[in-house]
């Protein structure tokens, strides 16, 4: 059976993990056949947002213990993933991807990703097993692996030319499909960068996961 180490950023869209990206990621992992193990940084969040209003809140909140919540508590500190351990990893999308993960949300082009994140994601390239990275965190995809690395944020221009100005190659994709960078062994989908629906964002994650299974 085939193990996918899975990251998390939170709980919520605008300042952690995104529930559903999240969700249908672990459920796809699963109808496929294989097994899913979470992680998360153990650091506080960017900030903490009310969903209701949108607006911060105190106090502010732990990127592990919020991430807790969507893997009903089987999770661990991002420190103890063990690359040897997987096949595949996969980054569901969400604020938190761009705020807890990497700076990406407030430093753009000049984004840089959290240590321990940088750390586990290198090792699975290093390692040439499989990763797809989906919404905003393929962001992170130039940072980890160098100039050059095909990646999709959907068709936004902005944070298109941003990823390409990291040293990243931006190509456009629609909701319901991938981006594939085979020589890096990487996947990348827009999901709710474009999804006006559940079902929307599930066509590409599906497609996503399929792959690097595939590729595992």
């Amino acid at each position: 059976m085939k193990k996918v180490a899975v990251i998390l950023s939170g709980c919520g869209v605008f300042d952690g993990a995104e529930v559903h990206e999240s969700v249908l990621t672990l459920l796809n992992i699963a109808k496929a056949g294989a097994s899913y193990e979470c992680f998360a940084p153990d650091i506080e969040q960017m900030h903490t947002i009310n969903h209701l209003t949108g607006e911060e809140m105190q106090p502010n909140r732990n990127v592990l213990v919020e991430s807790a919540r969507i893997a009903r508590g089987e999770i661990k500190a991002i420190t103890e993933l063990n690359v040897a351990d997987f096949d595949a990893l996969i980054i569901p999308g969400g604020f938190g991807g761009a705020k807890n993960l990497c700076n990406f949300a407030v430093k753009g082009a000049d984004a840089e990703v959290q240590d321990d994140v940088l750390a586990a994601c290198k090792a699975f390239a290093d390692a040439s097993k499989p990763a797809g990275y989906i919404c905003i965190a393929p962001a992170m995809i130039p940072v980890v692996y160098g100039k050059g690395a095909k990646a999709t944020i959907g068709t936004d221009e902005e944070t298109a030319s941003a990823l390409t100005a990291m040293g990243g190659e931006h190509v456009s994709c629609q909701v319901n499909d991938i981006v594939v960078d085979e020589e890096r062994k990487v996947v990348s989908t827009p999901a709710y960068m474009l999804a006006g629906s559940i079902l929307e964002a599930d066509a590409g994650i599906s497609k996503l996961v399929a792959k690097v299974l595939e590729l595992a």
